[in-house]
């Protein structure tokens, strides 16, 4: 039996396994389907970490997360967890291959996914001029025009924000009313070098292999298809939680989650089921930064030592 199992190697999961490994739990393994590393390391240039100075791309920038953890006894596996369920006081994870795995706690980090707008070049182009952060790449935009897609509560903020820097925001929404707050569509209005572009859809993004993106072509209900240049866009439609292996089978799931569907944690990142723990983006409220991932990483290892201790 596992001391400890991780699900989910991206900056929260590498974390946690590192804060465990080497605060003395003795059978640690991190199971992470693909690469470890997360989605951060789709990411073309990262500078907003602390202590990295240079920008760098997020293969590189998670390059060394895995082996440091691994050099204080944390084991990777290569393997997908499909189900978590909880019988008496230990945990039963199961694997797509049919593995059972016995554990006595777990921290969940699997994270969440962007939805995609689905234009064309969206896949071609992301991390090379189409984002999903504008805190993370909104300054490398910084005095040039940035296209927003969206209408909910997160695209008129991170539109907010980029109009700070750039010279012009288009925001791009299919409607021509937000989802959003009215304080926040307010402000969104209220933004000089803001300008909305409603009743219009994406349809292919502008650029190529050399130059990146250059712009994206939009098609309004009352203009017909026009071009918009711009060297940045940043989509927000929506993101979608990793939660598939936490449905206990009766329409719930085996944690108390939010309506969307995140799960809900304390300051210690403790869930409402006792030894389990989440951490980074599958959170509710999580701010979707590489840095607070790693923060809930460690908080969340820290909690489950402290539990670990205790139930002896």
């Amino acid at each position: 039996m596992l001391d400890l199992a991780i699900v989910g190697g991206g900056p929260a999961g590498l974390t946690a396994g590192l804060y465990a490994s080497r605060g003395g739990v003795k059978e640690v393994v991190l199971f992470e389907l693909g690469i470890a590393g997360g989605q951060i390391t789709q990411s073309s240039e990262i500078e907003n970490y602390p202590g990295q100075f240079e920008a760098i791309g997020g293969l590189e920038f998670m390059q060394n997360w895995l082996p440091q953890a691994q050099k204080f006894g944390l084991k990777y596996e290569t393997e997908e967890i499909v189900s978590v369920a909880k019988n008496g006081g230990v945990f039963e994870l199961k694997s797509a291959e049919g593995k059972t795995i016995a554990a006595k706690a777990v921290i969940f980090a699997t994270g969440s996914v962007p939805k995609k707008a689905g234009f064309a070049g969206e896949e071609e182009f992301f991390g090379r001029g189409i984002s999903v952060c504008a805190t993370c790449d909104g300054f490398f935009y910084k005095g040039k025009e940035t296209v927003v897609i969206g209408g909910g509560n997160a695209a008129l903020e991170e539109a907010i924000y980029l109009a700070k820097i750039c010279k012009k925001v288009y925001l791009i929404h299919r409607r021509d009313s937000f989802r959003a707050a009215p304080a926040t569509i307010d402000r969104a209005k209220a933004e000089p070098n803001l300008e909305l572009v409603l009743n219009a859809k994406p349809i292919k993004v502008l650029g190529d292999a050399k130059n990146g993106v250059t712009g994206i072509r939009v098609a309004i209900d009352s203009k017909g298809e026009i071009d918009i240049n711009a060297p940045g866009i940043f989509v927000f439609v929506g993101r979608s939680v990793k939660n598939e292996p936490l449905k206990d089978g009766k329409g719930g799931f085996i944690c108390a989650t939010n309506d969307r569907g995140e799960v809900l944690v304390d300051l210690r990142m403790r869930t409402n089921l006792d030894g389990f723990f989440a951490a980074g983006d599958i959170r509710a409220d999580a701010p979707r930064q590489v840095v607070c991932a790693a923060g809930d990483g460690a908080v969340a290892a820290l909690s489950a030592i402290e539990y670990l201790e205790q139930r002896g």
